[in-house]
């Protein structure tokens, strides 16, 4: 008994030929409203993508800390910049141009690198579909039979013969099968660049490639007498962390007390130099120098300083403000001393953390993937290649109970999150199909009478920019969560963020608004056919799937033409910025931290929201094919933008280590296994029988690939193995560097069969190592691929005495007190300050900044080696 004997005669009306017969008092909604929607999409986001760039292009050389950091901003090394040779208007475009994306993984981080390619294999895997399936399923779904027109009438719902569906079905075998294959590829590719990265000896002997971190440390493994004991002998030195959140608290308020202070002190520079200026104009000289702050009266010096009034015991006196600030700083200074002094790194019940340093990166591999410990939970969760700077100190100190329970409330919330994310987007999705609605629901029949822009507007534009703006800031909570309930490490928290993001594009981005959009219209009939016979409902929501696909043909289109070309513009930076830097920000050390601070890119966030693009495209593939190519120049255009982004303006402030590449990857595969149930599903909708079986087949076959390559290559991708990590130097003659193959003595099989029929090597040699990855891209390969370029595998970093003891201790137990920066005056008030902080003991200068004749704030950023707060970065 077929699926249509469960159904309503209406609803048999509507999967048969995809319209809806039985609304006889309404028009038969034909798709018309696609096209109007698609063109009411692009010409306003066509136009403004192009005044974004115009002002990009006319703005750029006048503001190059918001376009051009990374060329020559001194807090990034000399040879880390990217090369400028002029601050033309189009000289960006020859940078992008000649400079590979290689130099990113050079000079900034290897996610950097894998994220531009990231990109450019979904837009390859995009190209590939659309050679596959256009020439074939677009003819044959345009003469399907069916009454469907304009943009709908080249969807599978336009096919009313059920054995043209074997066409789509056999697409479906080749195009899923070479995005299985392309995943197996990339991910083989990636193990063998990671571990010729991490092996590579400017990494290898890096401190945070040698140190592991062990939380849940017992508390025999924080003795440094014992901890050889637990960590081997090739453990050289630990750095154990409890808790501490009374002396990180007092730490912190010491800062803010600093900051305080310099706010105030440089707020009475500026006064009495304005004051100053006033003076000598009234008198007729014009060099206000003439009078200094020290032969200002008394009461005049007193008149000038700020105050206020306290809100703590005595509550209500009024107070000097700089004499009160610099009370409290020495005040905060004597009790951090005192905890210091009695701060020993003991704690009970598994409530501290250890970091293990060991002499070689194989002995830090080894402890990082045996168990250490016969105690439940002790040293468990481990994390290796953490740099001081991402370590989120509070967290480390938790009991395993305490952990576990608050990373399950972490998940509880972030899964609550998704849940209530349904009714805004199912909302966004019925707004993309609202005429349908309009005409059926009385409530809405006032929306008929819009101009057909307007209407187009809120069908095409409205909802891709709704569902945009929603999924926006779910990253950003998510992130939040995870970091506030116990993540040890910014790198694991944007990990998870970048899982439970990827569950919410996949669940809202996609599902929810295609199930909302494609079905809006079917909403009358599906009510009706609820109350007759709840078994059709599935058949029909299946059925109207194909329409949801022009949702996505504008998602691509607003998302690739006004996303990417914000990414340049960066409107919202470079207002922050001028409103910082003239209004906002007062002190040297405000304007210095503004200057230095780059854009960062949130992994978490990024690779989700395109790896959904993705799975959309692979989805709708052979559904409705159009969406590849709508997919392939939104990815197209982001390409440009990010790579325009890494190259000139962002500076990650997060190094997975390629991890999120992995995670990326194996998520992009949710796309073939929602394509394939949906085609079994339409499939059976039509009674198509073979077809059905096929697909049925290769989602079999697809859940054993995956299982299979999962279980495989996971090892591979997590743990770095023993033998790579003690292999002899590369450059030897005892290790050659490539094996026959791979230098080409010896040609591979696809070479020697290529040879056979005279194809010429440069058609074989792209073929060659695409399909043959256990070769092109294996470690010794990929240690050959690194040296191409200007890779300095000897730029081994050195480390003092004293960076190694303090390393990886909790800032809160070696900060020093943070020197009080102002700025350098004509009256001499900064001289005053300077001197009176010092007789307190507090550190403090006037060099590398100065007031201006205007009374403004400015700092030398031309040289930083004059700022007395720059200091160089480690490579940890």
């Amino acid at each position: 008994m077929g699926l249509q004997s469960f159904m309503s005669p209406a609803a048999v009306n509507l999967v048969a030929d995809g319209t809806f017969h039985a609304l006889k008092d309404n028009p038969k909604p034909q798709g018309g409203a696609s096209v109007a929607s698609l063109l009411s999409a692009f010409v306003p986001t066509w136009t403004t993508a192009i005044l974004f760039i115009a002002i990009f292009t006319a703005i750029r050389h006048r503001y190059p800390k918001i376009y051009a950091p990374r060329t020559y901003i001194g807090s990034i090394p000399e040879k880390d910049r990217t090369p400028c040779e002029s601050r033309s208007w189009f000289d960006w475009y020859h940078t992008l141009r000649v400079v590979p994306d290689k130099f990113t993984l050079y000079h900034q981080s290897i996610d950097s690198y894998l994220y531009l390619r990231f990109l450019k294999t979904l837009i390859f895997i995009c190209v590939t579909g659309c050679v596959l399936t256009w020439p074939i399923l677009i003819p044959i779904n345009a003469t399907g039979g069916g009454s469907s027109s304009q943009l709908d009438k080249i969807t599978i719902g336009n096919i009313s013969d059920s054995k043209k569906l074997y066409a789509h079905a056999v697409i479906a075998w080749v195009f899923f099968s070479f995005v299985m294959f392309t995943v197996a590829r990339e991910r083989l590719w990636l193990i063998g660049l990671r571990q010729a990265w991490n092996t590579a000896k400017s990494n290898a002997q890096r401190l945070s490639s040698r140190t592991v971190l062990f939380l849940s440390a017992p508390e025999e493994a924080l003795d440094e007498q014992n901890y050889q004991k637990y960590f081997g002998d090739d453990a050289v030195r630990i750095w154990p962390a409890t808790k501490a959140e009374k002396l990180e608290k007092l730490v912190s308020e010491r800062s803010s007390k600093v900051e305080q202070l310099e706010a105030a002190e440089t707020s009475m520079i500026q006064t009495a130099n304005k004051k100053g200026r006033k003076g000598a104009k009234k008198s007729g000289n014009r060099n206000s120098s003439t009078t200094t702050f020290d032969s200002l009266p008394p009461d005049v010096k007193k008149s000038l300083r700020p105050t206020h009034i306290l809100k703590t015991p005595p509550v209500g006196k009024r107070v000097d403000s700089i004499e009160w600030l610099r009370d409290q700083i020495k005040d905060k200074d004597s009790e951090i001393s005192r905890l210091r002094g009695s701060y020993k790194a003991t704690a009970t019940d598994g409530a501290a953390a250890v970091f293990v340093e060991f002499r070689t990166l194989a002995a830090a591999q080894r402890a990082y993937q045996q168990t250490t410990s016969s105690e439940i939970l002790a040293l468990n969760h481990r994390f290796t290649g953490v740099s001081p700077g991402e370590v989120i100190w509070p967290n480390l100190s938790l009991p395993p109970a305490r952990r576990i329970s608050q990373q399950g409330a972490a998940t509880a919330l972030v899964v609550a999150t998704i849940a209530f994310w349904f009714i805004p987007v199912a909302f966004v999705g019925a707004v993309s199909n609202v005429s349908y609605l309009a005409r059926n629901y009385k409530w809405l029949s006032f929306l008929n009478n819009l101009p057909d822009v307007v209407m187009g507007l809120l069908t095409g534009l409205v909802p891709p920019l709704l569902t945009s703006l929603l999924s926006k800031y779910v990253p950003n909570i998510f992130r939040y969560l995870f970091k506030k309930f116990g993540e040890p490490t910014n790198t694991s928290a944007e990990l998870k963020v970048l899982r439970w993001n990827m569950v919410f594009q996949v669940i809202h981005v996609f599902l929810v608004t295609a199930v909302a959009s494609g079905s809006a219209a079917a909403i009358p009939i599906i009510a009706r056919e609820a109350a007759q016979n709840p078994i059709g409902v599935p058949a029909l929501l299946a059925n109207t799937l194909p329409t949801s696909a022009n949702f996505y043909l504008t998602y691509f289109l607003v998302q690739g033409l006004t996303s990417a070309s914000d990414n340049l513009l960066n409107y919202s930076d470079l207002l922050v910025y001028l409103l910082s830097d003239y209004i906002l920000d007062k002190t040297p050390r405000q304007k210095y931290n503004r200057y230095t601070s780059l854009r960062s890119m949130a992994w978490g966030k990024n690779f989700p929201k395109f790896t959904n693009f993705a799975i959309i495209a692979i989805a709708y593939s052979c559904i409705a094919p159009l969406v590849l190519g709508f997919a392939a120049a939104g990815l197209a255009l982001f390409y440009v933008s990010y790579r325009y982004m890494l190259l000139y303006t962002v500076q990650p402030k997060i190094d997975t280590k390629g991890h999120a590449y992995t995670m990326a990857l194996q998520h992009l595969l949710t796309g073939v296994y929602i394509a394939e149930l949906s085609l079994i599903g339409l499939f059976g909708l039509r009674k198509a029988t073979g077809p059905s079986i096929m697909i049925a087949v290769l989602f079999v076959l697809t859940i054993i690939y995956n299982t299979t390559l999962n279980r495989y290559l996971k090892p591979l991708e997590e743990f770095l193995p023993a033998d790579l990590a003690t292999e002899p130097d590369d450059d030897s003659e005892q290790a050659p560097l490539l094996s026959s193959a791979e230098e080409g003595e010896a040609p591979s099989h696809i070479h020697r069969l290529g040879q056979h029929v005279n194809v010429p090597e440069q058609v074989l040699d792209p073929i060659a190592r695409f399909f043959q990855p256990h070769i092109f891209a294996s470690h010794k390969a990929m240690k050959a691929w690194l040296r191409d370029g200007d890779f300095d595998e000897d730029d081994v970093p050195e480390y003092s005495e004293d960076d190694l003891k303090k390393a990886y201790l909790n800032p809160a137990l070696t900060s020093s007190t943070p020197l009080v920066w102002l700025p350098r005056d004509e009256m001499g008030v900064s001289k005053v300050e300077v001197r009176e902080n010092e007789h307190l003991e507090l550190k403090a200068t006037d060099e590398g900044a100065w007031v201006d004749e205007k009374g403004t704030v400015k700092w030398n950023e031309e040289d930083f080696g004059e700022v007395p707060v720059f200091k160089r970065s480690v490579k940890w």
